[in-house]
C-alpha cells in the first residue's frame, strides 16, 4: 500500500472507532480487550496517536516514552481523542517524504513506517470498540487486512522478542482466500522466519485460511478462531492465540 493509503486508511478508522466509542459509552466493556472499558480504549489509543504525531511532527531521531494518558472521561474523552487522531493524520499528510524519525519495524522509509503502523494500530483499536456494540467488530478493507496480516507475521513477530516459538521446527501457513497472498511461518526455538508467497501446496505442519479480513482479526485475536478455517494441526493456531500478544 501507498503511504497516502495507509493515511486514508487511518482516517476512516479513527472516525470510525470514535462512533462506536459514542455509540457503546465510556463505560461500556471491550470484550476483545479483558478488564478495559470504552474509556480505557480511548485514553490508550489517544495516547498513542499524540506519541506517534510526536515522531512524525518533530522528527525525533530516538524512541521517546509516551505521555501519561489523559485523566478525562466522558464527552471531554472523547473530543480529546478526536483531536488526538486528527492531529496524527494532519502530521501525516504534512511530513516530507524524506522525513527523518525513529521507527522500530523495516520500512521503505520513516513516514511510510509511521502511517503503516498507525493505520493498523487503529484499525485493530477501532475492532475493539466495536467489539463493545451487540454487531461486534466490523469488516476491515481487503487490501488493508492483507498488509496488516504482512506487518504482523513479517514484522512484529520477526523480533527476538516475539514470544511465538517451538521446541522442535513446525511450519504454519497463512493462506488469504479473497487475495491469494500466502504466508509461511517457520516456527522454532528462534523467533519465527514468515516467507511470502511460498506455494500453496508446499507442506506444512498446518494451514490456516480464510478472508484476509478474517485472518487478520483473527490474528489480532480480535476473533475467535473459529472465524478461520484451520487444517492440520491446530495446536499451532491455539499457540498463536497464546503467545502472540503484541505490547
Amino acid at each position: 500500500m501507498k503511504v497516502t493509503e495507509h493515511i486514508d486508511a487511518l482516517e476512516a478508522a479513527g472516525r470510525g472507532l470514535a462512533a462506536a466509542a459514542e455509540a457503546a459509552g465510556p463505560d461500556a466493556e471491550v470484550p476483545t480487550c479483558p478488564g478495559w472499558r470504552v474509556r480505557d480504549l480511548l485514553r490508550h489509543t489517544a495516547t498513542v496517536h499524540r506519541w506517534a504525531t510526536g515522531f512524525v511532527a518533530e522528527g525525533h531521531p530516538e524512541p521517546r516514552p509516551m505521555e501519561d494518558e489523559p485523566d478525562l472521561d466522558g464527552a471531554p474523552l472523547l473530543a480529546h481523542y478526536r483531536e488526538s487522531h486528527a492531529a496524527l493524520v494532519a502530521a501525516l499528510r504534512a511530513a516530507p517524504e524524506a522525513l527523518t524519525a525513529w521507527a522500530f519495524l523495516p520500512a521503505p522509509s520513516p513516514l511510510a513506517f509511521w502511517a503503516r503502523r498507525q493505520a493498523h494500530e487503529t484499525a485493530v483499536h477501532r475492532a475493539d470498540a466495536e467489539s463493545a456494540l451487540p454487531a461486534g467488530p466490523g469488516p476491515v478493507g481487503t487490501g488493508l487486512a492483507a498488509d496488516g496480516v504482512d506487518e504482523l507475521l513479517a514484522g512484529f513477530h520477526a523480533r527476538d522478542r516475539s514470544r511465538v516459538r517451538t521446541d522442535a521446527p513446525r511450519t504454519l501457513r497463512i493462506r488469504a482466500t479473497d487475495t491469494g497472498d500466502v504466508w509461511t511461518v517457520r516456527l522454532s526455538a528462534a523467533p519465527p522466519v514468515t516467507e511470502r508467497g511460498t506455494a500453496a501446496s508446499a507442506p506444512v505442519d498446518a494451514e490456516v485460511a480464510g478472508t484476509a479480513d478474517r485472518l487478520y482479526l483473527t490474528l489480532w485475536n480480535r476473533l475467535p478462531a473459529s472465524a478461520v478455517t484451520v487444517t492440520g494441526d491446530a495446536g499451532l493456531l491455539r499457540l498463536w492465540r497464546e503467545t502472540s500478544a503484541v505490547g
